[in-house]
This record gives structure tokens, sequence and C-alpha cells, in this order.
């Protein structure tokens, strides 16, 4: 059992949309990831994932509406809904959901990242 530093993890890496798993719990990923820019529509057929802002604030764009998150805040989304999120500004993001969630669900790309790198 190790305590995860937050700031510590942040400051090992600068890309953006490229999630790295910092722990692991009951079947769950806990990743960060830096947000900058829009991302891809996407939905998860059997993933629920939330987001908790951890430095910044962004917008999640749903089919129906835009939601937008501060520092301290998360949404759940539940699994089959369509959303992406958009940054105007670097935020940061802690990511809980379950192993082998892919950051693009159902719109695989160039984005799309297979292996999360652990760190």
């Amino acid at each position: 059992m190790t305590k995860v530093s937050l700031r510590e993890k942040l400051a090992l890496f600068q890309n953006h949309w490229n999630p790295r798993i910092v722990g692991e719990s009951n079947g769950r990923h806990v990743k960060l990831v830096k947000f900058q820019g829009e991302f891809v529509r996407h939905e998860h057929d059997a993933e629920d994932e939330l987001f908790l802002v951890v430095q910044g604030r962004f917008r999640m764009d749903f089919r129906d509406r835009r939601v937008w998150l501060e520092e301290g805040e998360f949404p759940i989304v539940p699994r089959g809904i369509e959303h992406r999120p958009v940054a105007q500004h670097e935020v940061h993001v802690l990511l809980f959901e379950p192993v082998g969630t892919l950051n693009t669900g159902d719109a695989p790309g160039e984005r799309t990242v297979l292996e999360p790198q652990r760190i």
C-alpha cells in the first residue's frame, strides 16, 4: 500500500489525451489525463466513466446538452451515452473506469490508447 501524489504523477507527462494508469482497485483503473481542445464523440457500450477535475475546467458535450465542470467536480457518464470532452485551456482529470476501457470507446482512431502507460 503506497500513497499516490496526483501533483507528482501529473508532472511526469505533458501530452494531451493520453491517459496514464496510476492505480487499480476492484477491477477499475485510476487514470490521469491532460485535456486541451476537442476530443472525439464516443460512447462505451459496457462501461461507466467518472471524470474528476483536478485542475482547470472543461465542458462535457452530450447529444442534448453541454455541462461545464470545475475543479473538484465530476460527472459519471453512464454506459451507452455519447459524450465528448472539450477544454479551451489545459485541464487535469482523474478517470475512474473499468480495466480495459478504451479512451475512444466506439470511435477508435489516431487518439486511441490501446495500452495506457503505468506511472
